[in-house]
């Protein structure tokens, strides 16, 4: 199943995150396990002379800024940059990927086993607001009560 997102920032270079409900039952023991994330920030602004950017993440618990791929509850980050210092009629764009899932045989890249994700958005430089859209990829599955027990505990003390 995939499910597709999106947040926007509510002015222009600030922090914004929505959560993203994902309608598990923990009577069931339900999780949700993440085979593929698709992170599409939107494009930064070309300034003249300034250095811009929107980054973006996806992680499992809530957070205050947007995280990058070191931390352990983010399944996913992207980022896209304009480097203008020094031109004064554009600049050089720059995209980074950490969005796509790692070109190997892994049989999954997460496992959600809280109700929701959260998506962070934040530009710099921008002369306008800018936002992310994005899709994850992935299947519900039940998990036993001793594992479940253990994916909740791990999400929530590591939040």
């Amino acid at each position: 199943m995939s499910i597709g997102f999106s947040v926007d920032e509510p002015t222009a270079n600030t922090f914004n995150q929505a959560a993203v409900d994902l309608n598990l039952s923990p009577l069931d023991r339900e999780v949700f396990v993440v085979l593929s994330v698709n992170l599409d920030p939107f494009t930064p602004d070309a300034v003249a002379g300034v250095d811009s950017k929107v980054e973006s993440s996806l992680t499992t618990t809530s957070q205050t800024q947007v995280q990058n791929l070191s931390n352990s509850n983010c399944l996913a980050a992207s980022a896209n940059f304009i480097k203008a210092g020094g031109f004064t009629d554009g600049g050089v764009a720059f995209q980074s990927l950490g969005s796509e899932t790692p070109p190997s045989n892994l049989d999954y890249i997460g496992i959600i086993a809280t109700n929701d994700f959260f998506i962070q958005v934040q530009g710099t430089g921008n002369a306008g607001k800018k936002g992310m859209d994005g899709k994850l990829y992935g299947y519900r599955a039940v998990a036993t009560a001793d594992i479940y027990a253990a994916l909740v505990q791990s999400e929530v003390l590591s939040a």
